[in-house]
């Protein structure tokens, strides 16, 4: 099995996504879209992660290898590959599949809790009715068509969603760590300007290790959840 992850700046890597994928028995390779446009051949990837990052998915003339991602993006999910976005990930995956991406009402940055949803269809990933989760994004997507909820916030609708059985968006970061956080405070810390939703540095650094340990189990149950369609997946090609 290959696991492939796309990662948009150096900051934001896949530590604990990669982990968990190598200990189920995947070969992990990546593409540091900051440094090289390559990317694998869509066969040769089974399972896919698409990493967050600063930039907007509408950002094409500043990032020109985001129109290429998104195609990418595109032809994995219509093969039927298992596909988890991460905050600009799941935006790339909204704007790949036909919704909008653009400004939120407002920033959010920080520990704040998420509603889940999605009712009791068994094919879908529940998410607990109430969990405190780790937040770094300005923007909001719109759910591409046949897409459904499964979080939101007060100031985020679509906090999460899902598309068809292989195929999760999550606005928020449950694969952050303690040195993950520190590094986001380095290098985007000029974001953390007062407001509603948002944090300051001190704050954010002041969770303590059983919150990241929480929001990794939370992940681990949500690549588990995708591990499962992988199999199926690749029978289909």
């Amino acid at each position: 099995m290959r696991a492939h992850y796309l990662q948009h700046v150096p900051f934001e890597g896949p530590e604990r996504i990669a982990e968990w994928l190598e200990d189920a028995g995947y070969t992990v390779t990546g593409t540091p879209l900051y440094r090289t446009a390559a990317l694998p051949a869509p066969d040769e990837v089974d399972f896919l992660v698409v990493m967050g990052g600063p930039m907007s998915v509408n950002d094409e003339v500043a990032f020109p290898w985001l129109a290429a991602e998104k195609a990418f993006v595109r032809g994995i999910i219509e093969a039927g590959t298992p596909v988890l976005g991460v905050c600009l990930g799941a935006q790339v995956i909204a704007s790949a599949m036909g919704g909008a991406v653009g400004p939120g009402p407002e920033k959010e940055i920080g520990w704040f809790p998420i509603r889940g949803e999605g009712g009791g269809d068994r094919s879908l990933f529940r998410f607990p009715p109430s969990v405190e989760v780790f937040h770094w994004h300005g923007e909001a997507l719109a759910l591409p068509p046949g897409a459904v909820r499964l979080a939101s916030s007060p100031v985020c609708p679509n906090q999460a969603f899902q598309l068809g059985r292989t195929v999760l968006g999550l606005q928020f970061h449950l694969e952050t760590t303690p040195a993950s956080a520190r590094a986001l405070v380095e290098h985007c810390g000029d974001e953390l300007v007062p407001a509603p939703y948002v944090q300051s540095a001190a704050d954010i650094l002041a969770a303590p290790d059983t919150r990241y340990e929480a929001i990794n189990a939370l992940m681990g149950e949500v690549l588990a959840f995708l591990h499962q369609a992988a199999p199926a997946a690749a029978g289909t090609r």
